[in-house]
């Protein structure tokens, strides 16, 4: 019997490589999507491979349609059929009012976070068959606004909640699905990589859980979001961000 085939983008580390595992434990074979770092990208196609699966990794910029295309028609190349899209790919890159932040940088965020997203999903809604699934990755910020650290950032993914919902309105009659998933604070790389490694533990206060979030658990409920039991779920963002 084929195994279901998922494209991640992001997929080599934090929410991207937990998904990458649980998909692989639950049957399904992966491409991962990754920007640039090759010795990420082995170590976790390594360990899908130890889960049983296969996995293929593929290097594009997924902030133009070139890259985009390279990173589906190679897809589709090697595994023939794509079940599933978990478009993951993001970053803050800065931490700070808005009014501080420079505007390159504010375009950059939004380019990754908003417009990719959009191209992603564009390019998804192609090549996904009847039963296919989309999953937005978004954030928690989308709602909270996220003052003082990075407003351009809650901003774009704020408009990646509006694509889900559009979206999965409009592509519903060819039987697919297109459901959101906005994750709080996650123990992950994002805010070291923005300059502020000690964010999660000086945040973690503000969730009634008293605690940050792990990949594992994101990871969790987008295997849902992709699985037979979530059948009826689209057009909505799922939030997991321990109660904030």
């Amino acid at each position: 019997m084929r195994r279901p085939t998922a494209v991640i983008t992001g997929g080599t580390r934090g929410i991207g490589r937990a998904t990458a595992l649980r998909l692989a434990r639950e049957g399904w074979d992966v491409v991962l999507g990754y920007a640039h770092d090759d010795e990420a990208a082995a170590a976790t196609a390594a360990e899908v491979q130890a889960l049983g699966a296969e996995c293929r990794t593929i290097r594009a910029d997924l902030t133009g349609e070139d890259g985009i295309d390279e990173l589906f028609d190679g897809a589709i190349a090697w595994a023939g059929r794509i079940d599933g899209v978990v478009n993951n790919a993001g970053a803050t890159l800065h931490i700070g009012t808005l009014a501080e932040t420079p505007v390159p940088t504010i375009r950059r965020v939004i380019d990754l976070n908003l417009t990719s997203a959009v191209l992603v999903a564009r390019r998804a809604v192609k090549d996904l068959g009847e039963g296919g699934v989309l999953v937005n990755v978004s954030s928690g910020a989308a709602t909270t606004g996220s003052p003082g650290e990075y407003v351009h950032y809650a901003a774009a993914k704020a408009g990646v909640d509006a694509l889900t919902k559009g979206l999965a309105i409009e592509v519903a009659p060819q039987g697919l699905r297109v459901v959101g998933v906005a994750p709080g604070t996650i123990e992950t790389r994002v805010h070291a990589d923005a300059g502020d490694p000690g964010r999660p533990e000086r945040v973690a206060a503000r969730h009634p859980t008293g605690r940050i979030g792990r990949p594992e658990e994101v990871a969790a409920v987008i295997a849902f979001v992709l699985s037979e039991q979530a059948s009826y779920v689209a057009g909505t963002t799922v939030r997991v961000a321990g109660g904030a």
